[in-house]
């Protein structure tokens, strides 16, 4: 039997945004129709640090796809050794035999379908009238945030602001030249909010709420992403407590993400979750009701991202021979 490996540039040369925003959303239905199983990630951290690995698993019974994923971040040496301060691998396992059909390197898939789950709750949840839009943090997910929002959304203007003078600066001049868009500097996260009828928080999530429910105007849309670890938070508990909240996934969301801080500091309790997005591309539930509700989607991320992901990624590797085969046995 046959494994194919495949790096990260052939990954790279594989990879259609359009193609991922696709694979995702059909993932969020398959979750939602109850053809996926889903365990808890795992999460192990060194003691004391903010290094360690967590590990996404799940099966894919519409794809016919098990995979597991490796995450790993934190590791602030690894640059003096040659090395990413983190690192992603996927494993992608034929369903119905157990076999091991590829690895591959998951830098690209992680940040790309974390992407695609910010653009599919623009589509579907931010106001059709929506102008500006607002990027909170200023390293590659706030850039993949962007690349894959103007995909759904057009936008007059985008709002920026980091914590770091420099990366916000560099964000501004690299994302301005790349997509032609009026970008505008912001001194200040509120300055940023107050005039969005967009919020995208891709932050590390360390520092704390970044976002706070006085900034927000009716109608807006929020997106949360940095929040998906334990400890982890960008959104002010209040913001919830009048808001429309969609998760990526309940169970995970109020475990993990900045629901989980709004339920255990009771600003909501779980049964005020309006819906999983893959209810609302199901129509099983609704998405925006009217142009003045506030609707936040809190994504902590999920192994069906990753599995309906890589499992295109790897069909279209076999359509183009892209990548080599090992025999393990």
């Amino acid at each position: 039997m046959k494994t194919l490996l495949l790096n990260k540039d052939e990954v790279g040369m594989l990879i259609d945004l359009d193609a991922v925003l696709e694979a995702v959303e059909s993932g969020y239905k398959s979750f939602n129709k109850g053809k996926v199983i889903q365990p808890d990630f795992i999460c192990i951290e060194s003691p004391d640090t903010h290094e360690g690995i967590d590990f996404k698993g799940g099966l894919d019974m519409d794809g016919g796809y098990i995979s597991i994923k490796a995450s790993s971040g934190g590791y602030k040496r690894n640059p003096e050794l040659g090395l990413p301060t983190g690192m992603n691998t996927v494993l992608l396992f034929d369903a119905s035999t157990s076999a091991l059909k590829c690895i591959m390197d998951g830098t690209w898939i992680t940040g790309c379908r974390t992407a695609a789950a910010g653009a599919i709750s623009v589509k579907y949840l931010a106001r059709e009238n929506a102008e500006k839009l607002c990027i909170i943090g200023a390293g590659n997910q706030a850039r993949r945030q962007l690349r894959a929002i103007i995909r759904v959304r057009n936008f007059t203007e985008i709002l920026v602001w980091n914590a770091s003078s420099e990366a916000l600066d560099d964000y501004v001049r690299e994302m301005t030249a790349e997509t032609g868009l009026n970008i505008r500097r912001c001194g200040t996260a509120e300055e940023a909010v107050r005039e969005a009828d967009v919020v995208v928080t891709a932050t590390r999530g360390r520092r704390g709420p970044v976002v706070k429910n006085q900034w927000l105007k009716p109608g807006t849309h929020i997106v949360a992403i940095g929040a998906d670890m334990p400890g982890k938070q960008e959104l002010d508990v209040d913001i919830f407590k009048n808001a429309k909240v969609v998760n990526d996934s309940v169970e995970l969301c109020v475990k993990y993400g900045d629901t989980c801080h709004a339920i255990r500091e009771g600003s909501i309790k779980q049964a005020d979750i309006h819906a999983e997005i893959g209810e609302i591309l199901l129509g099983k539930k609704a998405g925006r009701e009217n142009p003045e509700e506030i609707t936040v989607f809190d994504s902590v991320g999920m192994a069906i991202q990753d599995n309906v992901t890589v499992a295109m990624l790897y069909k279209s590797a076999l359509k183009k021979g892209l990548g080599t085969f090992y025999e393990f046995f």
